[in-house]
């Protein structure tokens, strides 16, 4: 049959969205860069037509950049259009990506759940109370033997009114040893005499010498000059 009517070629594969894309961006470059040159020859005339005076020669000169100004309107139209292909194009390869992720995620979802619940299937709510007793059981017994070692023998059985009664004369005891105001006499004690008893109050003048009762320096006796 293949020799008779001939092996039909396999089909191409259409391009992706992105493809596209970046088809249609390409060519709404090229017209852009198209549109700078005529911009470039726009200039280039109405510089022309600014210094030359008015008649045949600068209606030339004009026309030329009509035509070019209509070419240049051309090419944003199709520049306009090219890119809001290529904005169409994006949206809707924004919109299938996000559905795609969803799926994604639902179905990421669903698998956790399945695996949820064949490990809760693993667990039994009995065998956990049973093992929750079985510590407190253990706890319990633990508690027992630490107060079967710290009990305590041989010691003397003593009335609790007696051990407050000697509690609070220790008390006080205690009260007694701290009081410091015993050596408060200590710190108001007065300073040692600087002169005998009964003696007056020595007169010196703003030297520092000694006076006599008539106002006049002493003179030093023989026991004080030794």
């Amino acid at each position: 049959m293949n020799r008779l009517f001939g092996k039909s070629k396999p089909k191409e594969p259409l391009p992706s969205i992105n493809d596209c894309i970046t088809g249609v961006d390409n060519r709404a470059d090229n017209i852009e860069k198209k549109i700078q040159k005529l911009d470039i020859e726009l200039r280039k005339y109405k510089d022309q037509m600014a210094k030359m005076r008015e008649g045949p020669a600068k209606n030339s000169v004009k026309q030329k950049a009509m035509r070019v100004l209509k070419q240049k309107k051309m090419y944003e139209q199709q520049a306009d259009n090219l890119r809001s292909q290529s904005f169409n194009m994006e949206q809707a390869n924004y919109a299938t990506q996000t559905l795609k992720d969803t799926h994604a995620t639902v179905a990421a979802m669903k698998d956790g759940l399945t695996q949820m619940k064949k490990e809760f299937k693993k667990i039994d709510i009995n065998n956990i109370e049973d093992v929750n007793d079985e510590m407190a059981d253990m706890l319990e017994q633990a508690d027992e033997v630490q107060e079967a070692l710290g009990r305590q023998y041989g010691m003397p059985e003593i009335d609790d009114d007696e051990l407050a009664a000697e509690l609070d004369a220790l008390g006080d005891e205690i009260a007694l040893d701290d009081d410091t105001s015993y050596l408060d006499d200590v710190v108001k004690a007065p300073e040692a005499p600087d002169k005998e008893p009964g003696a007056a109050e020595p007169i010196k003048n703003k030297d520092g010498v000694l006076l006599d009762e008539f106002g006049l320096p002493q003179i030093p006796s023989a026991t004080q000059m030794h």
